[in-house]
């Protein structure tokens, strides 16, 4: 739902192109510069939230761009230059190979979508990005529960996406079978919702890890939190490093996304789709108009 975040919240005071939110970018390498030493012509690569950063602060020299107080988005912002930052929206994007991470030659381009999951994972909730951090938490040997508020997504979640355990939050006896059992949660979704009876499912010491951005803010009474030392955290993209070592990682163990192929034309109702959560689980928009579109 991040694009349309990006969307509502301009609230027609900035122009927004096509371009300014079409990221998570993948492609082939068509061409490079001569001090370029990770890539060569042919090669897949892709381009994602960010192309820039100040590269001298703490941050930048811990791997962590993305939390550069310089940062240069993909998309809506000014680069070095001063020029505007478009996206992907376009035949060819130019990128300096510090913000390019290379895509292993056994990954499908289609099908390439960052994510990350902590290691002391259990549980995560059913979104777009949820559907592959199920995947990943199943990669790294997790016991994983999918917490969804409809039922008809139980038989989806544990005989296609691999999910150990389904919990129905508004039934309040599954919930309460569940209470202080869980290590962690990552938290996927945009829609408002409640935390407190999330946090009652964790053990003392669990995290819930924020990762979607509802539009009005998050209550959080501070009594469930103090009496069980429990944590709510936030993330959202990683750095270069993180992100090409977990773009490896989903090539080892053969971690994709579930993606429906769309042509550009088809951009405006992708995006009624998609606000609706009518997509199984990402929309991948054939720029080049070199792919067959798949059926949803």
């Amino acid at each position: 739902m991040s694009l349309i975040f990006t969307v509502s919240r301009t609230n027609g005071a900035t122009p927004l192109t096509y371009g300014a939110w079409v990221y998570e970018i993948v492609g082939v390498v068509t061409e490079v510069g001569r001090k370029v030493t990770k890539f060569k012509v042919g090669d897949k690569a892709g381009v994602g939230c960010m192309v820039g950063a100040c590269l001298s602060c703490e941050s930048c020299s811990d791997d962590l761009e993305n939390y550069c107080s310089k940062m240069i988005l993909t998309y809506n912002m000014a680069y070095h230059d001063g020029t505007t930052t478009y996206g992907g929206h376009s035949h060819i994007i130019v990128a300096s190979e510090r913000f390019v991470v290379r895509i292993p030659i056994t990954c499908p381009l289609t099908s390439q979508r960052p994510s990350y999951v902590p290691e002391a994972q259990s549980i995560v909730l059913s979104s777009g990005l949820g559907h592959i951090a199920v995947k990943f938490a199943k990669a790294f040997g997790l016991q994983v529960t999918l917490i969804s508020t409809s039922p008809s997504k139980k038989k989806e979640a544990i005989e296609i996406l691999g999910a150990d355990s389904f919990l129905l939050s508004p039934d309040p006896e599954q919930m309460q079978a569940l209470r202080g059992t869980l290590d962690g949660i990552i938290d996927t979704v945009s829609a408002i919702h409640r935390i407190p009876p999330l946090l009652d499912l964790l053990k003392p010491n669990g995290k819930i890890i924020l990762l979607g951005v509802p539009n009005e803010p998050h209550q959080l009474p501070a009594p469930p939190l103090i009496m069980g030392r429990k944590t709510v955290a936030g993330s959202v993209i990683g750095g270069m490093k993180e992100t090409q070592e977990m773009l490896d990682f989903a090539a080892k163990h053969n971690v994709t996304a579930d993606i429906e192929v769309v042509p550009k034309d088809y951009v405006n109702t992708a995006m009624e789709r998609l606000a609706k959560g009518d997509v199984r689980y990402r929309f991948v928009i054939d720029v080049g108009n070199s792919l067959s579109p798949t059926k949803p």
